[in-house]
């Protein structure tokens, strides 16, 4: 198969709004910019009376998922940094400017980084009293983590989405546009997932925009069978293939795990061969050519087949089959005309019960659909990136700017090795993830804090506003859950602040109680939004040493409790090698991380590290 050198060398840190930008200007016919926010929304959006379709993911994905939005399929797109999740501040945004009053479906895919900004996103919204359901897109069947004595595992709950998405954003988008309420929207997301299947194989890795090295490689003369979109590893490693046998594993993964067909229906199957970003089209025709014959002697009618890139995984050599098997209904809405930029489809081009193509391979997904509740909603801010040398603040100045700054130097000059860690068993953008947020932390930390404290009460407000903006600038999970850490952390200082002096007139003070009191707190938070546990090798596994350490130091200076508590911590963190992931992306690949530190952990042992080397 095709291998070509990396592309154009970009600037990582405005790649996305870069692309975004460009977007908008060459396809300003169907698409516009949502005003302050990283997204794209359709030029006919919001109508009133319709239910308002907004998808997002990470950058590098393209036509995934801002190329997807217009009349007939999404209303807007939120979209994160490249193979990271929008923040929860960037979906809310983008959905308030989508909605039209009768309800917002958000769809995303089964990603961990996904569905705590998704879901954080929508408990905003709900709060603001607009109704909102989340469909959980679940069509890799390569995926979905091993099992683990105790636990259940749901293959349509715990796989990830891939290709098979774009069924999904189809018939939902349909359904929307045909003026089903917002009850039924998500019954039809819910549905088509449900009957959608996807494969994959990949024979050469990807480069990140201003990387210097491939974020994943696939060694020479081999095919990656079943890989991620970001570079997951797949279930086995096989020698290269031709085209007939890559179409043959790819069908052979599939025809399995496809849902029952529909009662008396004719075997009808909705097929998506998508390119995974360097693989030529004419290429995949050749594989098509068996994926088509493959099906028919199956007993399915492949119908409406697509043949090229739907969702892509930046410049990675390889393919993805996805299936969707049709009924009536479904039929009807795959049918129906839609007009984006990377996708259409003309009105009564495709009559149900037309006859069908041989052309592409399908994909089936399982949801999970959730109705939000409302939670309380808080205002978020967003902060520029500075903290250059100059602009720093000293200890006795703003303490908890000084804090972050430190520790933003310090995870900044471990950025390659966290994404060195995070690559064994995930994407390998840990590093840049967190470096990106901590730096908006400190510029939202400086605007935000006072002065010189030893109130609580402004280090509160400080971690509170820096919480918000680390989450919003670093995206996927670490960035949610390093925010929600930083941001309970302001709220127990903010709260005790609040309580006013105490019994000797002095007033709350900064002490190793306190703090102890905020990691009991962040922990809790963490674990809530996460849903991991210590013992599952996550940055829980630093998290809770270090708290309990505190703890037993309460009645010592702060930074000695401090400092004892962050070697503890450290200490933790190298111990996770001996563990085995069990949540997350990591928990798909086994025993892959075995040996090798959790990243997330090692970088909040560096953090605390920082933070106590500025206690006096």
């Amino acid at each position: 198969m095709t291998t070509i050198p990396a592309g154009l060398g970009h600037h990582a840190e405005t790649f996305r709004e870069d692309w975004l930008e460009g977007l908008a200007d060459a396809y300003a016919r169907t698409v516009r910019r949502v005003p302050d926010a990283c997204g794209v929304i359709s030029r006919h959006a919001p109508r009133p009376g319709k239910v308002a379709v907004v998808i997002g993911g990470g950058s590098g994905h393209y036509p995934a998922f801002a190329g997807l939005v217009g009349p007939g399929l999404a209303d807007a797109a939120a979209i994160g940094d490249v193979f990271a999740s929008p923040s929860a501040e960037q979906v809310y945004r983008t959905a308030r400017a989508a909605d039209g009053g009768a309800g917002i479906l958000l769809a995303c895919g089964n990603y961990a980084g996904d569905v705590m900004h998704f879901g954080l996103a929508a408990r905003r919204l709900a709060a603001a009293g607009i109704d909102t359901r989340t469909v959980l897109i679940t069509d890799d069947v390569a995926s979905g983590p091993p099992p683990v004595d105790g636990r259940q595992i749901d293959p349509s709950r715990d796989r990830r989405g891939v290709a098979g998405d774009f069924f999904v954003f189809k018939a939902a988008g349909a359904a929307a546009e045909r003026g089903d309420d917002l009850a039924g929207v998500t019954r039809i997301a819910a549905h088509a997932n449900a009957m959608t299947r996807t494969f994959g194989a990949a024979f050469a890795g990807c480069t990140l925009p201003g990387a210097a090295a491939p974020l994943f490689t696939v060694n020479a003369g081999t095919t990656e069978l079943g890989m991620g979109i970001h570079g997951e590893p797949g279930l086995r490693t096989t020698r290269n293939l031709t085209a007939a046998e890559l179409a043959d594993e790819l069908v052979d993964n599939l025809l399995p795990e496809l849902p029952d067909l529909p009662p008396g229906g004719d075997g009808r199957v909705a097929v998506l061969l998508n390119g995974l970003g360097r693989t030529k089209y004419e290429e995949m025709f050749v594989v098509y050519r068996q994926v088509n014959r493959r099906l028919r002697e199956a007993g399915l009618r492949p119908y409406r087949p697509e043949v090229g890139e739907f969702v892509t995984s930046f410049d990675t050599a390889g393919v993805s089959l996805s299936l969707m098997v049709l009924d009536d209904e479904l039929t009807g809405l795959y049918d129906a005309p839609c007009d984006t930029p990377a996708f259409r489809s003309l009105p009564g081009a495709h009559p149900a019960g037309s006859d069908d193509r041989t052309d592409a391979p399908a994909a089936a997904a399982v949801t999970a659909v959730t109705v939000v509740t409302a939670a309380p909603d808080t205002q978020p801010a967003t902060a520029a990136a500075t903290g250059s040398t100059a602009e720093r603040a000293t200890a006795a100045d703003l303490p908890a700017t000084a804090a972050l700054q430190a520790a933003f130097d310090l995870v900044a000059a471990h950025e390659a090795e966290l994404g060195r860690l995070d690559a064994v068993a995930g994407d390998g953008d840990h590093g840049i993830g967190i470096v990106r947020g901590l730096r908006a932390a400190v510029a939202a930390a400086r605007a935000a804090e006072p002065g010189p404290a030893g109130d609580p009460r402004s280090a509160g407000a400080a971690l509170l506003t820096a919480g918000l903006a680390l989450a919003d600038a670093s995206g996927g999970a670490s960035g949610a859950l390093y925010g929600a850490l930083l941001a309970e952390t302001g709220a127990v200082l903010a709260r005790t602040a609040s309580g006013g002096a105490t019994a000797d007139g002095t007033g709350p003070v900064c002490d190793a109680e306190l703090f102890a009191d905020a990691a009991d707190a962040a922990q809790r938070a963490i674990g809530e939004l996460g849903g991991a546990r210590v013992g599952e090798k996550t940055m829980l596994d630093a998290l809770d040493p270090f708290r309990r350490e505190l703890r037993t130091r309460a009645g010592e200076e702060l930074a000695k409790a401090w400092r004892a508590a962050a070697e503890a911590a450290t200490r933790a963190a190298a111990d996770t090698a001996e563990l085995t992931p069990a949540r997350g992306r990591a928990a798909r690949m086994g025993a892959l991380g075995h040996g090798h530190p959790d990243a997330g952990a090692v970088s909040l042992a560096l953090i605390l590290t920082a933070v106590g080397d500025t206690l006096r």
